[in-house]
């Protein structure tokens, strides 16, 4: 029999519940972890409440299912000895300011790094990056997808017990750029985020960001102390700015509608699912206007094709002449092209080649399809655009499209002209697995009214009336639109096939089904 009266003898016995007094060291055990949760730090709690944020466990707690948490660090501390006595540094700096862990999202396991914007202001210490470099070789080895938390000041000065002149050998920046290609990341930015936690999120194949957010490569201070002049942290790099230049994929609300985006995010790289619901389809015979020069909102005719809820606009303000944006068809993730008539009339400009190339390799290092849907008149050309790097731009999108390994489809719906489609069929009308088009689009190698004045120059220059000129230019180009109808394309087997608008969703889903299950290239995809 044993004496249970005796700390530290209690024996645990056919799995029965011991009712004697606890071990001193499972004791110390519950008081050090506790020390470890938001719960000992109230003040510091409220503060970051106060200012609208959550803290880092409780975003993660938000993204997690409940008891699926492991935690990897949790009693690290801040390297700072010789600053702060022992009881301080595990009071005030749990964790080093970073929580890092695995558990499971809609039950597929998933890392998680969230720095702790609570714990000197969410900098990046030197313990915080032995953290960080061990879960990310975890998240490798494992190749688990991860979400990160990235707020924070950037590098942390005031680490005293690991003797530095530089701290450039660390190995966070390499390990977290070197995971691209190979597994899903997405970073959350809520509030100021520089620095070394700017590198983090730009590093992400997402970053989401709430509208408190200030992104920058250095903050405040560094940039006070390079003598470029004295800004608020909301002045540096605000979403006003880093949502339109491209920087941001998906603006939100806030931390908790921040989570919601990444739970999302996951789910188009997990596979098919099972159960889904599609749009009527009828809508989209009218969905296209029958003039070329009306505008219409391709997203519209994206959401329609696509399954119910299943469509995400990336980058939705960056080159918004071009739609990018994953969904999914009968239940399959696809990304999604789509030029954009509504804004600059569906060119494909050099941001848009960016744009494109970018979500490409994306698409095509983690195994999803992909279909464009095409309205272009062409690259946008002249002076002004070739002084902007067109030319490099431009041959971005058709670089990108040439490696892709993912099954393609291409669908005129209107018009298509010039390298400018030529780039949206990912280099050719014989690139994608199958290339349609709708029955009143047309096809050519630039816009019928350009073909007419260039082709026609010196017959048009020989009329010496502009009236008559200019009536003459109408002529031809209405006989010229007419022969770059999709259906003299299909005749001479330009097209493989012109379809109802209606019937287009159900065509693409049979020839991805016929492609098969699809694998990632695990290419690394450009920051930009």
């Amino acid at each position: 029999m044993v004496d249970s009266s005796v700390p530290g003898d209690d024996v645990a016995g056919d799995g029965e519940a011991d009712d004697g007094p606890v071990r001193a060291d499972i004791a110390e055990l519950a008081r050090r972890r506790a020390l470890t949760e938001d719960a000992a730090r109230p003040d510091a709690v409220v503060k970051r409440h106060k200012r609208g944020g959550r803290t880092a466990r409780e975003n993660v707690a938000d993204l997690i299912d409940d008891g699926s948490w492991v935690e990897w660090g949790r009693y690290a501390v801040a390297a700072q000895r010789q600053l702060l006595d022992h009881d301080d540094l595990i009071a005030r700096t749990p964790a080093d300011g970073i929580v890092a862990g695995i558990g499971t999202v809609d039950d597929h396991p998933t890392a998680v790094l969230a720095y702790d914007y609570t714990v000197l202001a969410g900098t990046q210490g030197m313990r915080g990056h032995r953290k960080s470099d061990r879960m990310l070789d975890v998240i490798e080895r494992s190749q688990l997808p991860v979400v990160f938390f990235a707020e924070g000041g950037g590098g942390r000065p005031s680490d005293t017990d690991i003797p530095l002149v530089s701290a450039l050998d660390v190995e966070s920046f390499a390990l977290w750029a070197g995971l691209s290609g190979k597994v899903p990341r997405i970073s959350i930015v809520n509030g100021s985020c520089f620095a070394g936690n700017a590198v983090i999120a730009g590093c992400s194949d997402f970053l989401v960001a709430t509208r408190s957010a200030s992104i920058g490569m250095a903050g405040p201070a560094m940039i006070a102390g390079g003598g470029l002049g004295t800004f608020a942290p909301e002045e540096v790099g605000p979403v006003s700015v880093q949502e339109p230049n491209g920087v941001i994929d998906l603006l939100v609300d806030d931390e908790e509608a921040a989570t919601a985006a990444a739970r999302r995010l996951l789910g188009y790289f997990r596979g098919r699912v099972e159960r889904w619901s599609a749009h009527e389809q009828m809508p989209l015979r009218d969905a296209v206007p029958e003039s070329s020069r009306t505008a219409f909102d391709t997203l519209r005719v994206v959401e329609r094709l696509a399954d119910e809820d299943s469509v995400t606009v990336l980058r939705p303000r960056f080159a918004p002449e071009l739609i990018t944006a994953l969904a999914r068809i009968e239940g399959r993730p696809v990304g999604l092209l789509a030029n954009n008539s509504m804004h600059m009339a569906g060119t494909v400009t050099g941001e848009a080649s960016d744009k494109a190339a970018r979500f490409m390799q994306l698409c095509d290092a983690f195994g999803l399809p992909m279909v464009s849907l095409v309205d272009t008149p062409g690259y946008m050309v002249g002076p002004d655009q070739e002084a902007r790097a067109l030319v490099r731009h431009c041959s971005r999108m058709l670089i990108a499209g040439a490696a892709l390994t993912v099954p393609t489809i291409a669908v005129f719906l209107r018009r298509g002209y010039g390298l400018g489609a030529q780039a949206m069929c990912f280099g050719s009308l014989n690139e994608p697995l199958l290339t349609m088009a709708w029955p009143g689009a047309t096809l050519g190698a630039m816009g019928p009214e350009g073909a007419v004045r260039l082709a026609a120059r010196k017959e048009l220059e020989a009329i010496p009336d502009r009236a008559a000129r200019e009536q003459r230019v109408r002529a031809l180009t209405a006989m010229l639109h007419e022969s770059s109808k999709s259906f003299n394309a299909a005749e001479v087997f330009e097209l493989d096939d012109v379809v109802d608008p209606a019937d287009t969703r159900a065509v693409i889903a049979r020839v991805l089904t016929a492609a098969g299950p699809t694998t990632g290239s695990g290419r690394p995809v450009d920051a930009w």
